[in-house]
């Protein structure tokens, strides 16, 4: 069984990742309405028991799972911990006594209940006792209606307030303006203001070994003699190879040793990770998670493709597909800044050639757009079995990546 899951992270104000919803179809063929609401947490509850963890796609935090009354009924979310999971009762649920018992059950086992695409109604006065979180979509909703919702609800203080589809800073601020604890959308990913950002020195280093991989011949003697110049860029080297995100299979005693060792492709990841990583330093943790997890994801579907010579530099575009709001300025003057190969400035600017089309399906599949995203998958002749297990491939790795990189930025 192959499971079509995506997850949105959900930011507290400082942008600290608080949770994850996951976002689940049965096929890239099969999107709503085709498969109901009860037939998808069905299938994502039988998933995360018998087929994967749902640590290996939300790590340590809370997985928001949309719940039917039926699968309430039924009594699905007690196959999780209340420490995994956010019970998400989805908007297509009537509040009643049926449902409020529910709600009184699993509040008394200790889960985190929240109310999915809140629609205010006063019957909910009910249920403000046992619930934690109510989301309320600020697409839907104008900015007056949403602050009657929460001045209506201010005499329940113990419930936290989630703005979701945020899509941009000014969003982000008006949310926090009004109350809201807790964001989801991806407003973090886009710049903040436009700005013009110098590279430090060890960034430009990074930049210009960035470049002399990009080539299918790499120079090892100029490249070691780099690392060899910089200390701090020769331990993160060795605290590296010595991690668990690479299986080190000799002794080091040089840094030409440690390169050959880690060999052509790992250098080129190592390298465009930590650039990432060093000029990403100030910003949100997820956004480095969601570039790492581009960067193996298309790498990952360059592979099956079969259509490039250099799938790392599939990577490298994914990777450096956020870097205008890690530097927060436009594409353009980032990648200015960067001698980067024609091939991955014309996918990121101008949207051309095999490498934008990764790209593009990489980001179809983080909004779970499984109809445009199974289109795209045609047009390409991939593999659509071999898509989900990429995706969760690229974000299982991004997760051990992390933690070498905390070793290492």
């Amino acid at each position: 069984m192959y499971f079509y899951a995506a997850r949105q992270p959900i930011l507290d104000k400082d942008k600290n990742l608080f949770a994850y919803e996951l976002l689940f179809r049965d096929g890239l063929d099969n999107v709503f309405p085709n498969i109901d609401g009860h037939e998808a947490t069905t299938k994502l509850i039988a998933g995360s028991q018998f087929e994967f963890n749902l640590e290996d796609i939300t790590g340590t935090k809370p997985a928001f799972i949309n719940f039917t009354l039926e699968t309430l009924q039924k009594g699905y979310a007690s196959l999780l911990a209340p420490e995994q999971v956010v019970v998400e009762i989805l908007e297509t649920v009537q509040p009643g006594k049926r449902l409020l018992a529910l709600v009184k059950e699993l509040k008394d086992a200790g889960y985190t209940l929240a109310l999915d695409d809140y629609i205010h109604n006063p019957v909910w006065r009910h249920f403000y006792p046992y619930i934690d979180i109510i989301k309320i979509d600020f697409q839907a909703l104008s900015v007056e209606q949403i602050s009657k919702i929460l001045n209506d609800i201010k005499d329940f203080p113990a419930i936290k307030f989630l703005a979701e589809k945020v899509e941009t800073h000014e969003q982000f601020e008006i949310a926090q303006q009004l109350g809201f604890t807790y964001f989801q959308g991806y407003f973090f990913s886009k710049p903040e203001v436009i700005q013009s950002k110098s590279l430090a020195p060890s960034e430009i280093t990074l930049a210009e070994l960035l470049y002399e991989t990009s080539s299918a011949e790499i120079n090892l003697r100029k490249i070691t003699e780099v690392f060899e110049r910089d200390v701090n860029l020769s331990y993160k080297l060795l605290r590296y190879t010595n991690s668990a995100a690479f299986k080190r299979r000799a002794e080091i005693s040089t840094i030409k040793q440690a390169l050959v060792v880690l060999g052509a492709e790992e250098l080129k990841k190592f390298l465009s990770v930590l650039f990432t990583a060093q000029v990403s330093s100030n910003k949100p943790i997820e956004l480095m998670s969601l570039s790492l997890t581009r960067a193996r994801f298309a790498e990952l579907l360059a592979q099956s493709h079969g259509q490039m010579k250099d799938t790392a530099m599939a990577f490298l575009a994914g990777m450096l597909s956020l870097i205008d709001a890690i530097l927060d300025e436009t594409m353009e003057s980032a990648l200015s800044k960067l001698p980067l190969s024609n091939e991955i400035k014309n996918a990121l600017l101008n949207n051309e050639g095999v490498l934008a089309q990764y790209l593009a399906l990489v980001k179809l599949y983080e909004q779970a757009n499984w109809t445009d995203a199974a289109t795209l998958i045609e047009q390409l002749k991939l593999d659509p079995k071999e898509v989900p297990d990429a995706y969760h491939d690229a974000v299982q790795w991004a997760n051990l990546q992390l933690q070498a990189v905390s070793g290492v930025a």
